[in-house]
């Protein structure tokens, strides 16, 4: 979970400063620094809550686990399901 949230704090830092604190005029042909910021932004909270969702999902019980009893000749005696 550290690296994707790092890396999305990272991305809307970057899009933080193209949005506010780089100054474009609006006449300028080509890229717009201030758009570029605002996608950014974005991209940088999706990211953020989707490492969150998915480190929650590992540590709630999206995982199966299953153990099986066996006896002396290879018979399962119990076998348990579990989603923990």
């Amino acid at each position: 979970m550290a690296g994707g949230l790092v890396t999305s704090i990272v991305v809307f830092a970057v899009g933080a400063i193209g949005d506010f604190a780089v100054t474009a005029s609006p006449y300028q042909h080509g890229v717009d620094p201030r758009t570029l910021g605002v996608i950014s932004m974005i991209a940088g909270v999706v990211g953020a809550l989707a490492a969150f969702a998915l480190a929650t999902m590992s540590r709630t019980g999206f995982r199966q686990r299953e153990t099986a009893i066996e006896d002396d000749q290879g018979n399962v005696v119990r076998s348990d399901d579990r989603i923990h």
